[in-house]
């Protein structure tokens, strides 16, 4: 779907918002001055139902807003995902999917990624240009979301109108030609009650993997209408066209050695006949808040999200040029198998509808934040039969070219093969007994039915399932600033589906019931110091390819962990610094070679630190550098191979100036500044791979404000 709006909305927008008020737009002041002046996000939406100050929620919550995402180059979702120790990459293609592990577990495509707290698809890059605020929410979520992976969610908060004009402009190069521009104007029409924020943006993606190129449009209308004091409308919508070729990872050599002497430059999809992957998703918003009295608010809100994908990769996978071949696993001098992977019209259309009341009240000596909810989501993903047909082979030292696969192959008309519905009420209440003790309780009641056909060739089957999601916490406060708290919380994801190579190819193992305890404590220490330590234990079902080649459920994953954190944001040194210690192990499969052992993909270590300096003698100037350590990990459910650790430093600068009435912006970036190569990503999907980082990549930036 490309809705009628795309050029249409830009262009009249453009037209109006720069007309309106033109005589009396002011500068925006966001450019770098001597001292810090972006501030940290204080409140997050998706720790609950209301956006709370983040030290009153009894969770790890991480909120990085839009100054932040300024301030420290962060353009993707991978970009801010850096800032936090307890994200990892999961099957993160260069031209695919930014996908996402928390915690250690995997975040599922059709539940994991929100969009103003209601589900969207994450099959594609989201993007970041109407978006005011990335939220993380850590651990189980559901009674905040219902379905979603034990490790936690990501909610991306899109930006409204502002009252005064904003007019900015941003460019960017970076190596190997790669450019990009956007656009954020916003502001009120002449009659004041309604507002308007227009984003727009373009990019030539010229990626440090030679040859995963492309090219990106996006354009997105956020209005508002106060139709009376006490009533808002919202209404926002966005588009994004994305075509580049993907990046493939790599298999172990012989099935059991970690290839040696690689390059992530290089593009083991490098065929004449390689196609980009065509990518197009759009959403339509709508929300709608009334202030019933002082203290009772009613809201309803929803999104329909569409996303579809012409999927081409010239595929690696296996070694038959040698001994009897290695399924997966590349041979001993680096030939590879190459296949012709197409998979044309896949299709989701999820639509998502939440209804609440929220109110505070007072019986007796003790008060209440109530709030009661229902919610409503139907996802619908359609696809055809994928062609999957061998066209010669490879080599991940000197690539060779190969014929596509004969016979001209395509791929079968695509419709709907999975659908769900998913129905959930919800209540909340945030007791106060004293100024020093909170109890935060809720429950979610969810009815889900499903029904799914994974292949053309295999009857349709039905699921029907109903759970109920208890969380509740206590909240000790010793001081204003200070809080401790223990949360014990229930949550549900959707079961994992075979992959193809499996001899129960596309099976859903339906949902898979997970718990979480943990222990945690918050406060300002210093000046304007924000830290924070969280103790976890969270289980959930375990779900692999046993020794028969079949995807299962059988026992379970237990993480437990310590993250810590501490950020600054005032003067003119502002920091930030997280920590994950995780031990992830498998259990209780009946199977000595799986039971006790790591899960893959996960560092036991993980840590990131940031600071940002403003230089005092030269007004406009600030440095900023970033350091990442992650522990080695695991390959495989057996671990039989290990991928070792890496540290990764990056350096920055920036410097603010004025051009008449025009503030500017000057950044410049190096990342991996000492280029090492480093296995960043480690998954098991599709059969196992291994992607490496990027080498030093450089970026150049110009905002200006006018």
């Amino acid at each position: 779907m490309k809705p009628v709006f795309k050029h249409s909305l830009l262009a009249c927008a453009l037209a109006q918002a720069f007309a309106v008020q033109a005589q009396t737009a002011e500068p925006v002041a966001s450019v770098l001055v001597t001292g810090s002046k972006w501030t940290v996000s204080d409140r997050a939406s998706i720790g609950g139902f209301a956006e709370l100050p983040m030290l009153d929620i009894p969770a790890s919550v991480v909120a990085i807003g839009r100054s932040q995402m300024q301030d420290l180059s962060i353009r993707s979702a991978s970009d801010a995902a850096q800032y936090d120790a307890s994200v990892g990459d999961a099957y993160n293609a260069v031209g695919y999917a930014e996908q996402f592990s928390i915690r250690g577990f995997k975040l599922n495509n059709n539940s994991g990624y929100r969009k103003d707290g209601i589900a969207i698809a994450g099959d594609t890059q989201i993007p970041l240009e109407n978006k005011e605020r990335f939220e993380l929410l850590k651990g189980v979520a559901g009674l905040q979301a219902g379905l979603a992976a034990p490790g936690g969610v990501i909610n991306f908060v899109t930006k409204r109108p502002t009252d005064t004009p904003l007019r900015s402009v941003t460019v960017e190069a970076r190596e190997r030609g790669s450019l990009h521009g956007e656009l954020d104007i916003g502001g009120r029409f002449e009659d004041t009650r309604f507002g308007y924020r227009i984003n727009a943006a373009a990019d030539r993606l010229r990626s440090y993997v030679r040859g995963a190129d492309g090219k990106r449009q996006f354009a997105s209308g956020a209005f508002d209408w106060q139709i009376t004091p006490d009533a808002k409308l919202e209404l926002d919508m966005d588009f994004q066209h994305k075509e580049q070729i993907t990046a493939p990872g790599y298999q172990l050599i012989r099935g059991t050695d970690l290839p040696a002497n690689v390059s992530p430059k290089v593009l083991l999809n490098a065929q004449p006949w390689t196609k980009p992957v065509d990518t197009d998703s759009a959403n339509l918003g709508l929300r709608f808040a009334y202030r019933l009295n002082a203290d009772w608010n009613a809201t309803i809100g929803a999104n329909k999200h569409w996303f579809k994908r012409d999927d081409y990769t010239a595929f690696p996978y296996g070694c038959s040029n040698e001994g009897d071949g290695y399924y997966p696993g590349y041979c001993s001098n680096g030939d590879y198998d190459v296949y012709d992977y197409q998979s044309v019209g896949e299709r989701k259309t999820p639509f998502g509808l939440q209804a609440q009341l929220q109110g505070r009240l007072s019986t007796g000596g003790v008060r209440h934040l109530l709030t009661l909810g229902t919610s409503y989501a139907e996802r619908h993903n359609s696809y055809g039969d994928y062609v999957y047909d061998y066209a010669g082979y490879s080599n991940i030292y000197q690539p060779l070219v190969t014929d596509p696969a004969p016979g001209n192959p395509s791929t079968g008309p695509a419709y709907e093969r999975f659908s769900d519905r998913e129905r959930a009420i919800y209540v909340q209440d945030i007791v106060t007994l004293s100024p020093q003790l909170a109890v935060h309780a809720g429950l979610r009641y969810v009815k889900i039915d499903s029904t799914q056909q994974p292949e053309s060739d295999q009857p349709w089957v039905s699921d029907k399932a109903s759970f109920a999601l208890p969380n509740v916490s206590l909240v000790y406060s010793p001081t204003k600033n200070w809080n401790v708290y223990g949360t014990l919380a229930h949550g549900l994801e959707s079961g994992g589906v075979s992959p193809i190579e499996t001899d129960n190819p596309n099976e859903d193992l339906g949902p898979n019931r997970s718990k979480q305890i943990e222990f945690g404590v918050k406060g300002i220490a210093g000046k304007d110091v924000s830290v924070g330590a969280a103790v976890f234990q969270i289980t959930s079902g375990l779900e692999y390819t046993d020794a028969n080649n079949l995807f299962v459920r059988n026992g379970q994953r237990k993480h437990r962990g310590l993250e810590l954190s501490a950020q600054r944001a005032t003067g003119g040194l502002a920091y930030g610094a997280s920590l994950l210690a995780l031990r992830a192990r498998q259990e209780d499969t009946g199977d000595a070679t799986l039971d006790g052992k790591r899960v893959t993909n996960v560092p036991d270590l993980k840590t990131t630190v940031w600071a940002e300096y403003a230089v005092a003698n030269v007004s406009g100037l600030k440095l900023n550098g970033q350091w990442q350590y992650a522990g080695k990990k695991t390959f495989d459910p057996a671990n039989t191979v290990d991928v070792p650790g890496y540290h990764v430093v990056g350096l920055g600068a920036a410097y603010g100036m004025k051009m008449g009435a025009t503030r500017v912006t000057l950044r410049a970036r190096v990342d991996n500044l000492f280029d090492k190569f480093y296995w960043r990503d480690v998954t098991q999907d599709l059969g196992g791979y291994l992607l490496p980082g990027a080498p030093r990549t450089f970026r150049l930036s110009a905002q200006f404000d006018f």
